[in-house]
């Protein structure tokens, strides 16, 4: 099994990458104005990069405690990434209006006879 699994250093040069992404998608915010929030960003960039931190601790033979840690941290910023996007969706709908009603001229005349007959 350990064959297959890279080397701890191969898991750091994943956590840089997370985190340049999570610059370039900040940076991008801000100078574009719009996009994913950062809250948001942020929430599930630090909820991949625990993930990854928490499988080279274990791949090091870090103590459970830090391995646990490391889980913990990564739910906490899963759930608030979820916390923001819930949020973000919730206000969408209620900006929304509900379609207008389809006005008896604008039906379609069911009672026609069917195509193919």
């Amino acid at each position: 099994m350990a064959g297959f699994l890279p080397d701890a250093r191969f898991l750091d040069v994943i956590v840089a990458l997370v985190a340049l992404e999570a610059i370039a998608l900040v940076g991008a915010r801000i100078l574009v104005g719009y996009g994913p929030s950062i809250a948001g960003t942020l929430a599930n960039c630090s909820a991949g990069a625990c993930l990854l931190l928490a499988l080279r601790a274990a791949m090091i033979g870090a103590a459970s405690p830090a391995v646990v840690s490391l889980l913990a941290a990564s739910l906490v910023a899963h759930l608030a990434d979820l916390a923001a996007r819930w949020t973000a969706h919730s206000h969408n709908w209620a900006k929304r209006r509900p379609p207008p009603p389809i006005r008896k001229e604008d039906r379609p005349d069911v009672s026609a006879e069917p195509l193919g007959r």
